[in-house]
């Protein structure tokens, strides 16, 4: 199996722990949701899409704001919880599948959103379905959390590293990098032309498609950084909702518990960790005539 459906394919856990996920997730913060809205110029009503909704963190925001949310989730344990949660907070229509399985109108969304979702699908035609479904000048609006390098708490996040480092290293290699927020801009910058790559490159992620450059222009960015606090077991409860704790056996869960309940006990305080939630938004450019995908 090549390596980017393999890690894809990662998501699924998501559906195995929905009630999990929904109680330990941090929800989005509001700042960055309401410049969402403005920069898109969405008004009452408005239609807009939403990619992997979960069990709904960023779904209850829009629909606070007056817009009818189209939420795709492929997870039905995840779809029946944002159902449940959401059934009386606005006009929704929840569609249980994957994007690229879903059967969407043409040009019919003022924006799309995607929060901690987008790369859990295929960006040969993930991209290209997205801007499908914008309206002419919609705004496609991607958010998520990225770990941060702060000097607050850099020595917390490197011990638990450590400790995944000694436990799992197959998955310590992998662990994505915490970035000061300066070179997080700057990355973001570097790469504006194509909001696949300042994805791909925000969250190491192998997303980037030079496609991409043909459907989104003007690549903006916002970030909200955040420092948290975690008890070991509010940390453990945490890390058992991100899909590399399944690929984990039960001895190596055992034992990252045991070191994040130690260094807890050593640190005679709450584990920190800093992240930054990044807002990335572009453009919709004019729809032009195109040859099929590689593949497709």
């Amino acid at each position: 199996m090549p390596d980017g459906i393999l890690q894809r394919s990662y998501g699924k856990v998501f559906d195995q722990v929905a009630a999990e996920y929904d109680r330990h997730r941090p929800t989005y913060p509001e700042q960055l949701v309401d410049l969402a809205c403005e920069l898109a110029g969405l008004e009452l009503g408005d239609r807009v899409l939403e990619i992997g909704c979960g069990t709904g963190q960023l779904t209850g925001s829009l629909l606070a704001r007056g817009v009818r949310v189209t939420a795709i989730e492929p997870g039905a344990q995840l779809a029946g919880l944002a159902q449940q949660r959401l059934q009386s907070a606005g006009e929704l229509e929840l569609v249980n599948a994957r994007l690229e399985d879903a059967r969407l109108p043409h040009e019919h969304f003022r924006a799309v959103f995607s929060a901690s979702a987008i790369h859990w699908v295929d960006p040969d035609v993930g991209w290209q379905r997205a801007a499908d479904a914008l309206a002419p000048d919609g705004t496609l609006a991607l958010i998520q959390y990225f770990g941060l390098h702060e000097p607050g708490s850099a020595d917390d996040q490197e011990a638990v590293l450590s400790a995944m480092t000694a436990i799992a290293p197959e998955i310590a290699r992998s662990w994505p990098r915490h970035r000061e927020l300066e070179s997080i801009l700057a990355g973001v910058r570097e790469r504006r032309e194509n909001i696949s790559e300042v994805w791909a490159w925000l969250g190491d992620y192998e997303l980037g498609r030079k496609y991409a450059t043909d459907l989104f222009d003007d690549v903006q960015i916002a970030a909200a950084p955040t420092r948290m606090e975690h008890t070991a077991v509010g940390l453990n409860a945490l890390l058992g909702t991100m899909s590399f704790w399944s690929r984990l056996s039960p001895e190596q869960r055992e034992a990252m518990e045991t070191a994040n309940q130690t260094l807890c006990e050593q640190l005679g305080r709450p584990i920190r960790s800093s992240i930054v939630a990044c807002l990335v938004t572009a453009r919709r450019v004019p729809s032009t005539p195109r040859e099929p995908l590689p593949g497709r």
